[in-house]
């Protein structure tokens, strides 16, 4: 059953989904000085329902000692942050003119997800 599916038009009408675009890691390659240089396959375009964390999800991410701008996103499909055995980075998402590192998987169902995104400063969109 996809509960997202369920609640998303309900929310929205408080919150409204808008668009982004998903930066999805392709693992990376090395560039200048023998540094890994983070590779992503073709950005995609993403509906995303952006909230602020709930206290288990501040308590999540304090706990791993993540710190920054933070936010929540629901989203349809199945994003990803860092897969060390995959050799993968995390995914980024663009949204209101900035670039999110997705940083932590909340949830994750077949046909959507909950993630933590953490703002970078140092990316351009």
């Amino acid at each position: 059953m996809n509960l997202h599916g369920l609640a998303s038009p309900i929310i929205a009408a408080v919150n409204p989904m808008i668009d982004g675009t998903l930066r999805a890691s392709d693992g990376y390659e090395i560039g200048a000085g023998r540094k890994q240089v983070p590779k992503y396959k073709p950005d995609a375009a993403a509906r995303l329902q952006v909230q602020p964390l709930s206290g288990k999800d501040l308590a999540h991410l304090e706990a791993q000692n993540i710190q920054g701008v933070q936010r929540s996103v629901y989203m349809y499909g199945d994003t990803q942050g860092v897969v060390r055995p995959l050799a993968k980075g995390g995914d980024l998402l663009v949204f209101g003119s900035q670039v999110w590192l997705v940083t932590v998987v909340f949830e994750t169902w077949p046909d959507w997800c909950k993630v933590g995104v953490t703002l970078q400063m140092d990316a351009s969109p």
